[in-house]
């Protein structure tokens, strides 16, 4: 999971920084190797270990991309799986910095038109604006307590 440092732009593995702060509702979850068979079902676990973790109701999941080199159909699957135990939560499934091989993958398989296209971001920056746009409550109190970069 991702959060943000005071003093350092970005967001960070809060196991490497303890300290780093939470946005409430936002599970920032970095996925760092393709998603593939063979650890498809790891990722989903793992996704589901990261919401469980947040001490405060989430609405959004954002899965963060960047070291995301391929995607196959299997994981396509779990993703998609992924998605439904999300939305039956109330849990908007997101991602950022999905690299363009890696999406027109998902759209091959038929999942990046299932998820809607508003729901990739190119930047967690992005992703995290956006969040705090459309939770202006949350916006108002992260804000009194963090300066976002």
């Amino acid at each position: 999971m991702l959060g943000r440092v005071k003093g350092i732009n970005g967001d960070h593995d809060i196991s490497r920084y303890p300290e780093a702060r939470l946005i409430p509702g936002l599970v920032l979850f970095r996925w760092a190797a393709p998603l593939i068979f063979t650890n498809a079902e790891w990722f989903h676990e793992r996704s589901l270990d990261a919401v469980a973790a947040l001490p405060t109701p989430v609405l959004w999941l954002v899965i963060t991309c960047e070291p995301v080199t391929s995607v196959d159909v299997a994981a396509a699957d779990i993703v998609a799986r992924l998605d439904e135990t999300q939305q039956a939560a109330g849990i908007e499934l997101c991602f950022a910095e999905m690299k363009d091989p890696v999406q027109h993958k998902l759209k091959r398989f038929g999942l990046f038109s299932r998820l809607g296209a508003d729901v990739f971001f190119p930047t967690i920056g992005e992703a995290v604006n956006t969040y705090l746009r459309r939770y202006p409550e949350v916006s108002v109190e992260w804000r009194k307590h963090q300066s976002i970069h």
